[in-house]
């Protein structure tokens, strides 16, 4: 099998973008440390406060504009080239994820209502409304969510050559 055939599935979370200066959940200093986690990234956390949530994510927004790709990413980029290359992640930074994405807090995944932010204007402002006049929330799974598309990366990665796991512990479900 030529390297072009390889195909390599990256499951990263946080901890792949800790070098690129977005702090992660559990480290020492990690986000839990100064917010409760179920709080600020359950579904029952966003129905008892959604806008300390949003608040959350307001933050987490304005740290990523700092932030630039680190080896690890520019490595995964290079080897796009060479291989066929997924990528499955836990991150919402969008480095690897979605974090400058919300959408409807009543029908999260209808593509109608996900809107992207942009860095002139990157925050949720308190009791802001989605198009269909439910409240904005970040485009994320939250603790006690399903994944919509986890299905899709259990056969991605069933398909892999290679699984390569980067800056996770492991110990969210579903990827625990």
């Amino acid at each position: 099998m030529n390297s072009k055939n390889k195909h390599i599935v990256f499951l990263t979370g946080a901890g792949m973008s800790a070098e690129s200066g977005i702090k992660t959940f559990r480290g020492n200093d990690g986000l839990w440390e100064n917010y409760p986690v179920m709080q600020v990234a359950s579904h029952d956390g966003w129905l008892a406060d959604p806008n300390l949530v949003n608040q959350f994510y307001n933050e987490r927004r304005q740290q990523l504009f700092g932030a630039q790709p680190n080896k690890g990413h520019l490595l995964i980029a290079e080897l796009e080239k060479q291989c066929q290359v997924s990528i499955i992640t836990q991150n919402v930074d969008d480095l690897h994820g979605e974090l400058l994405k919300v959408c409807s807090s009543a029908d999260p995944n209808n593509p109608r209502y996900i809107r992207q932010l942009t860095p002139d204007n990157p925050i949720v402002a308190p009791n802001e409304r989605a198009e269909d006049g439910s409240l904005l929330r970040p485009y994320i799974v939250f603790f006690g969510e399903p994944v919509p598309l986890i299905d899709r990366a259990a056969r991605t990665v069933k398909q892999a050559d290679v699984l390569v796991v980067i800056g996770t512990s492991l110990n969210v479900y579903p990827a625990a």
